[in-house]
C-alpha cells in the first residue's frame, strides 16, 4: 500500500471539506491507496467521501500519544 501522510490541520469543517475531495481524487486516481492525517475533520469527511464508492473498503482508527 501506498500512504500519504500530511500534517495540516484546519480551523473549519468547510476548509477540510475542500482539502479532503482533493484527497479523494487522488485516492480514486489510484495516486495512492492510504491516508493519515492528525486533524480529525479531514478524516471525518474524507471517510464519507470514500464510502460512496463501492470500491473503497474504509477504514478509521484513532491513535493517541501521550507525550
Amino acid at each position: 500500500m501506498r500512504w500519504k501522510r500530511e500534517d495540516v490541520i484546519f480551523e473549519t469543517i468547510r476548509e477540510a471539506e475542500v482539502w479532503a475531495d482533493g484527497v479523494a481524487n487522488e485516492m480514486y486516481g489510484r495516486v495512492f491507496d492510504g491516508y493519515e492525517t492528525p486533524d480529525y475533520k479531514i478524516a471525518y469527511v474524507l471517510s464519507f467521501f470514500l464510502a460512496q464508492n463501492r470500491e473503497f473498503n474504509v477504514h478509521t482508527e484513532v491513535e493517541y500519544r501521550i507525550v
